[in-house]
């Protein structure tokens, strides 16, 4: 039975995000409001957990999944980020876009795509998110909840507590999220190519929308 944990979504209650943040560090699974919407997240350094995060979401090892940062300090450390990217980057973070960017070595190799050794960032304009992240430490491994076989993302935390309740250590409710998925970029490719259009607009980064 997954734990449920109300906090406020601008001024959240430090004491409620540190017992989800402790949950997350002993190998739990939770799911956690964004501004895009809600997502799943697990420590990154556990393995057991990033594979029930793939599980839940219905996706293998192909499906880059994301690592939510504090900040673009802390994305350096993942990512190698050369200066015309660290100029895009900044014109979208925070925000509900996620980089694809190449890996560095702290980024086990289970974790990045097996071909292309690249991995997907973020840095979420989220009060009740930024606050996790901080009280935590570090990045943590995320994706967004969309349960398998479907094609939008769930934004009710009540609905998510039903449906995973038996399957997540815990829910941390903000109220409701937006219901688009973050905008994919693939800063890999020169120029940068926009992969997947969610809430993110590609015109704040001066990129056009993908073609049909």
């Amino acid at each position: 039975m997954s734990q449920y944990f109300e906090v406020h979504p601008d001024n959240p209650q430090p004491r409620l995000l540190k017992q989800a943040a402790q949950i997350l560090e002993s190998g739990g699974v939770c799911a956690v409001p964004t501004d895009s919407s809600y997502a799943l997240v697990c420590h990154l350094d556990d393995k057991a957990a990033a594979d029930t995060l793939r599980r839940l979401r219905g996706v293998d090892d192909k499906h880059h999944l994301t690592l939510l940062c504090r900040d673009l300090s802390e994305l350096a450390s993942y990512a190698r980020v050369d200066n015309k990217q660290y100029r895009l980057l900044k014109h979208g973070t925070p925000g509900p876009y996620t980089f694809i960017l190449d890996a560095t070595k702290e980024v086990p190799r289970r974790l990045s795509h097996p071909s292309r050794r690249t991995i997907g960032l973020r840095v979420p304009d989220h009060r009740v998110t930024q606050d996790l992240l901080a009280l935590f430490g570090h990045p943590l491994l995320a994706t967004t909840l969309i349960p398998p076989g479907e094609a939008e993302p769930m934004n009710d935390p009540h609905e998510i507590r039903a449906r995973f309740q038996k399957l997540l250590q815990a829910v941390v409710d903000a109220g409701a999220c937006p219901m688009q998925p973050t905008t994919v970029v693939d800063l890999t490719e020169d120029p940068p190519v926009v992969t997947r259009q969610g809430r993110g607009d590609p015109a704040r980064l001066g990129l056009s929308m993908p073609a049909d």
